[in-house]
């Protein structure tokens, strides 16, 4: 681990989630300090992106969170560079990204995943409401962290819902609403970490609870027998060979009362603030968070 030199943690950017990733990148950084790493945080909102190469740095923590930073853009910038980077390449994060393209791979691939439909300001609002099922969900496509997502509960709230997402994103989503159990699944390299389930008050998991909330409950090991869990977490696996995910990296999935399991999202850049759930899974898989964030590095490729 030696042999990793300058290393810079990308954060803040220009997403919408900069204020998490700002608190991601804070935590990554501290902990390469503290295990002896020639660490430097390095914020592309901020800075050129190419100035990594000039200023000397050998590989990169990608702590960023959204848009410009998740979605294979700074993926593609530091192949080009030639600087070897955390987490998933320029096509699985590109992918990964896109909530709908992701759905669609795991649709064809026999993964489950809740009905959706892709929606403008034109739809017949009341036809997606008897088509999905109410209540529904509608989020921004290519936004994480809950932003602009509401939850639907009559036909004549789509109109506004759909504003908020548009607000965000050109590309807005139905998608049927899953009640049941919520679940995390993490993981590292080839190894799926234990899933972790999560109860928000009210049922409600939104960024505010997501982030700073003190209220929400995270259960790890989740309570689940042992053979449904490693059934989950070989699903969680398969998810992200699908998309081509490598390094790292969180699926976020539903399951039924009946035992059903839906999923709803891959994120390839999770957070690692203080409410973060991949350190919470990997600290019940035996690893510290300074052990999570050195195997994440190692873990770091060029394409």
């Amino acid at each position: 681990m030696s042999g990793f030199g300058k290393i810079a943690v990308l954060m803040g950017g220009r997403s919408a989630e900069r204020e998490v990733s700002l608190m991601s990148g804070g935590k990554v950084l501290d902990a390469l300090r503290e295990a002896g790493m020639d660490a430097h945080g390095f914020d592309p909102a901020e800075r050129e992106i190419f100035e990594l190469k000039r200023d000397g740095f050998e590989r990169v923590f990608i702590a960023l969170h959204g848009r410009y930073g998740e979605d294979g853009t700074v993926q593609g910038a530091l192949e080009l560079m030639d600087i070897p980077y955390t987490g998933s390449g320029v096509m699985a994060s590109a992918l990964a990204m896109d909530k709908v393209r992701t759905k669609m791979l795991w649709v064809a691939a026999g993964i489950p995943t809740p009905r959706f439909e892709v929606i403008d300001a034109q739809c017949d609002w009341s036809r997606v409401a008897d088509e999905l099922g109410l209540p529904l969900i509608v989020k921004p496509v290519r936004e994480g962290s809950t932003i602009g997502l509401t939850k639907v509960m009559c036909a004549a709230e789509l109109p506004q819902a759909y504003a908020l997402a548009a607000h965000h994103d050109a590309m807005v989503m139905a998608e049927e609403f899953i009640s049941g159990e919520e679940l995390t699944g993490g993981f590292l390299g080839d190894e799926a970490l234990p899933l972790i389930r999560i109860e928000a008050p009210q049922g409600n998991y939104d960024y505010q609870n997501k982030y700073f909330s003190d209220e929400t409950k995270y259960h790890c090991p989740c309570g689940l027998a042992e053979a449904e869990e490693q059934r989950i977490r070989g699903m969680v696996m398969q998810s992200a060979r699908v998309l081509g995910c490598a390094g790292w990296g969180r699926a976020d999935l539903m399951r039924r009362a009946d035992g059903s399991v839906l999923f709803l999202e891959m994120n390839t850049s999770p957070g690692m603030t203080g409410h973060s759930l991949v350190p919470m899974a990997a600290l019940q898989a035996g690893r510290s968070f300074s052990d999570l964030v050195l195997r994440i590095l190692e873990l770091a490729h060029v394409g």
